[in-house]
């Protein structure tokens, strides 16, 4: 077992690290930014190291002073979390390089999977369904490039192939617009991410945003935990995610599932993943695979009854799976809604003291939060301050649940959207099952 883990990150996912390895009885030591000193993670942690002031690219994002952290405590691992250096392939293999073990997958499988050109190649050759679209980079023929789009059919989307989080991206209905949109795409992309190369897909006018968990270990075995909704999104951000998703049949789920679990085997995966798709008209198309835990993973534990961080440490310190995939079942419904520190009506960011804090309870009820009655949030990060997480046997009892546990929560002294949940759970077409990723912008008239 891993003797000691560096939790490089903050806020509600590192104190979720922090209990996993607690109960795995490995030492933690807290890295930190000067503005984060009393985050709950850092009180709790058996050691912590502050890596530099407040700005992240100052700190969390500070390689060197994370490993030095390392060194200086005799860590043997880091746990990244998600965002920040997650999905940094430099990161990992600097990691690995200094003699750590990496909590996530090897460095050449974040690059591949990272460049979303190479991934959907990957995919494709692995059996799973992709976007129609150009397979490959786009080039700099105007022409070459026009025929691409009317071969896939308008309307087509322009992506950056080291994109993500809904960055680079462009819509085109005609092909009057098109060489503009490559043009601008490309200049976007290439400041935004270090990478200009984009690429072509079909664009979906009304799909659902699904995604699929997987778990694989380093002797080849690999495993799908079932699939989640996460269509209830504003700006390409989730909102609200679900598991199962609703209206989505068992053999369907099984055979997308195992072509994920399959596709593991085949590019060697290591640890926790997601494979997130599109899904219209009964079709599932691949978009992208996130290489870390997800911010929603807590609605899959709770229906499955697997804890994917606690499976997370323990395939970094080479253990096998604890299970196959006869030995997953499916429980229940569960749904998170994600809590901001924003304005419900504009969603601007909310920093400040809060004055008071009441966390919900009762039968099927989970908060995983690093809030407090006391706790000052601070302005430089991430607006999430917590999940709120409901199980039920049924989607309408989880929804029950949900409603009552969303009165329940009392956080002063700043604004949540909390309001914006309470309408979303008595929103008729929620309430139904299935909405697409558009259903929620529409509604708030974006």
């Amino acid at each position: 077992m891993l003797s000691k883990v560096i939790i490089a990150n903050r806020g509600e996912i590192a104190l979720r690290i922090l209990r996993a390895c607690r109960e795995l009885g490995i030492r933690t030591v807290a890295v930190h930014s000067s503005a984060d000193r009393d985050l709950k993670h850092v009180r709790l942690a058996d050691e912590s190291v502050c890596i530099g002031p407040a700005p992240a690219n100052q700190s969390y994002l500070n390689i060197p002073a994370i490993i030095s952290a390392a060194e200086v405590t005799d860590a043997v691992a880091i746990h990244p979390g998600y965002g920040f250096l997650s999905e940094n392939a430099d990161f990992a293999e600097q990691v690995e390089r200094s003699g750590f073990i990496f909590i996530g997958p090897r460095p050449e499988t974040i690059r591949l999977m990272g460049d979303k050109v190479s991934a959907i190649s990957a995919m494709r050759a692995a059996g799973v369904p992709c976007v129609p679209g150009s397979n490959g980079t786009l080039g700099e023929d105007d022409q070459e490039n026009a025929r691409v789009a009317r071969e896939i059919g308008y309307p087509v989307i322009i992506k950056a192939a080291g994109g993500g989080g809904g960055r680079g991206m462009r819509v085109v209905h005609s092909e009057a617009a098109l060489h503009s949109a490559i043009l601008l795409t490309r200049s976007e992309a290439g400041a935004a991410f270090g990478n200009d190369q984009v690429y072509m897909e079909k664009y979906l006018e009304n799909p659902r945003h699904i995604e699929f968990q997987v778990l694989a270990d380093t002797q080849g075995n690999a495993i799908h935990l079932g699939e989640r909704d996460c269509s209830m999104q504003r700006r390409h951000q989730k909102v609200i995610e679900e598991a199962p998703a609703p209206n989505l049949s068992k053999t369907l789920r099984n055979k997308i599932g195992e072509r994920c679990a399959q596709a593991c085997r085949e590019i060697g995966y290591r640890g926790a993943g997601t494979f997130e798709f599109l899904y219209e008209n009964g079709e599932f198309y691949f978009i992208e695979m996130n290489t870390r835990v997800q911010v929603e993973h807590p609605v899959t534990e709770l229906v499955t009854g697997i804890d994917i961080v606690r499976e997370q440490l323990l395939i970094a310190a080479g253990e096998p799976l604890g299970y196959e995939q006869k030995d997953v079942r499916f429980h229940g419904h569960a749904i998170e809604c994600r809590i901001n520190a924003e304005d419900p009506n504009n969603f601007m960011p909310s920093p400040g003291l809060i004055s008071l804090y009441h966390a919900p309870g009762g039968p099927g009820v989970r908060v995983d939060t690093h809030i407090y009655s006391g706790y000052r949030v601070p302005p430089y990060y991430d607006s999430m301050i917590g999940k709120l997480i409901t199980h039920g046997e049924t989607r309408e009892s989880a929804m029950a649940r949900m409603r009552t546990a969303l009165d329940e929560m009392i956080i002063d002294g700043i604004k949540t959207n909390i309001p914006l949940h309470q309408s979303l759970l008595e929103d008729t077409s929620f309430q139904t099952g299935g909405t697409n990723i558009h259903y929620l912008e529409k509604k708030l008239g974006l």
